[in-house]
């Protein structure tokens, strides 16, 4: 009996070491300003409104934003409609964000943060972007990093897409 139970107790922390997580990474939506205390602009808030859209049926289980408004006004829409708190994260250095959803497994994550971190986040997480950099007028770009974790190694994903109105070149 007991060497029963100490298999089962070894089957079950190999199956738990087991899991996917995906991270979805966006930036702020449009801002009225470039003041850190700025509010979203309308077409901001009409990419919030496409971000819960976009995300509604993807299983988000946590929330994480900057404390800026334009990062939590973001979010708000899908916050609310999932009825789930956004968790507050310092936006430098990224390790601390990276660090914490790191420590996730099998849930589903929202990330965001600003054109300056983004990119940043997704190769702390283990993931080669192509893009270098995020222009100031580039409010688009939807993340993906999926971080699958097997008995005896990880691998991670990742795709880009858009979401909301297209941003112009």
């Amino acid at each position: 009996m007991r060497l029963l139970y100490s298999f089962l107790l070894i089957v079950c922390s190999l199956l738990t070491a087991c899991s996917t997580t995906t991270v979805y990474i966006v930036r702020h939506g449009e801002k009225v300003n470039e003041t850190d205390t700025t509010n979203l602009n309308p077409a901001g808030y009409a990419r919030a409104a496409a971000l819960a859209q976009r995300l509604a049926n993807q299983h988000v289980d946590s929330i994480f934003s900057t404390p800026y408004r334009r990062t939590r006004q973001t979010v708000q829409p899908l916050a609310q409609q999932l009825g789930l708190q956004v968790v507050d994260y310092p936006a430098k250095p990224t390790e601390a964000i990276v660090n914490r959803v790191s420590r996730i497994k099998n849930k589903t994550v929202l990330v965001v943060g600003h054109s300056n971190t983004i990119l940043e986040i997704a190769k702390g997480l283990g993931a080669h972007p192509a893009m270098t950099k995020i222009e100031s007028g580039d409010f688009d770009n939807l993340l993906q990093v999926k971080i699958r974790r097997g008995l005896f190694r990880k691998s991670i994903t990742f795709s880009q897409t858009t979401y909301g109105q297209i941003t112009p070149p």
